[in-house]
């Protein structure tokens, strides 16, 4: 099928070297424009535009979607058979939803309802969640609100990160991706309606990784595997900021949360209960 790929982070990356595998034809790829990174601000591609850049593909950076007539004039005249969007980091607005003739198919990190928005992955590790997944579903204009195709259950390892977990699930919804779109072509796939509660997650800002040492241990754990690498866990000591690299749930001791004790080469620090 002739496919138009919106994706940005790694996150996305194997989803479309697997329609480039499978077969598919990705006619363009949009993805966010790049960043400046570095002291002096050096523009850098977005992983899925290297991606995309290394194996030739024609790519768009758009700096927004909405109205923006080039980019849907552009879509239309490829007329693609489906749209595929993964982490790409912005809302599609509806007109372009219309364009392709299955509509649009997304990927996402977690077992919807659970979890709408743009940080699933580590909304599970926050909320010390035992199993999560991903799912492909039909884009529809409210957020991470469309129906269902296909869905695949993780659980969650005893230590997992936000990076090993975010791998794992990047390549089982490239694996389902196909699968979908295969059932689309062959018109043997249908939709089911989202169930359960449902639940959102915000974006991360930088200031989530600030360590607040009030709450419990465990608690700080999470917050630990849950913004790796970024924004990271760390706290201030003096005028510095110390980076949290690593940590684990001790035994409990009397102390003032923030308290700090060196014990056999240890830092040792004090958490709420």
């Amino acid at each position: 099928m002739r496919v138009v790929f919106f994706g940005t982070p790694a996150f996305a990356v194997p989803s479309l070297e697997a329609l480039l595998e499978a077969g598919e034809s990705v006619a363009l790829v949009v993805t966010r424009p790049d960043r400046p990174v570095g002291r002096h601000a050096a523009p850098v591609p977005s992983p899925v535009a290297a991606s995309a850049d290394s194996r030739g593909l024609r790519i768009a950076r758009p700096d927004r979607l909405r109205k923006n007539t080039e980019l849907l004039d552009e879509i239309a005249r490829i007329a693609p058979d489906v749209g595929v969007v993964v982490a790409y980091g912005r809302l599609l607005p509806p007109e372009l939803l219309d364009i392709p003739r299955y509509g649009f198919v997304n990927v996402h990190a977690s077992l919807l309802p659970r979890w709408r928005g743009a940080s699933p992955v580590s909304a599970a590790l926050l909320a010390g969640d035992l199993e999560t997944g991903v799912v492909t579903m039909r884009v529809e204009p409210e957020l991470d609100s469309g129906p269902l195709y296909l869905e695949r259950r993780a659980v969650i390892a005893p230590g997992e990160d936000a990076v090993s977990l975010s791998q794992r699930l990047a390549v089982e919804g490239a694996s389902l991706l196909t699968e979908t779109l295969q059932g689309l072509h062959r018109g043997t796939l249908h939709t089911r309606p989202q169930a359960g509660e449902v639940t959102f997650c915000r974006p991360l800002e930088r200031e989530d990784g600030e360590a607040d040492w009030s709450v419990p241990a465990k608690a700080l754990e999470r917050r630990l595997r849950a913004y790796t690498p970024w924004p990271g866990l760390f706290t201030f000591s003096g005028d510095g900021r110390v980076k949290i690299l690593a940590g684990r749930v001790g035994p409990p001791f009397a102390a003032q949360p923030g308290e700090v004790r060196i014990e056999a080469g240890q830092a040792l620090v004090a958490a709420g209960a």
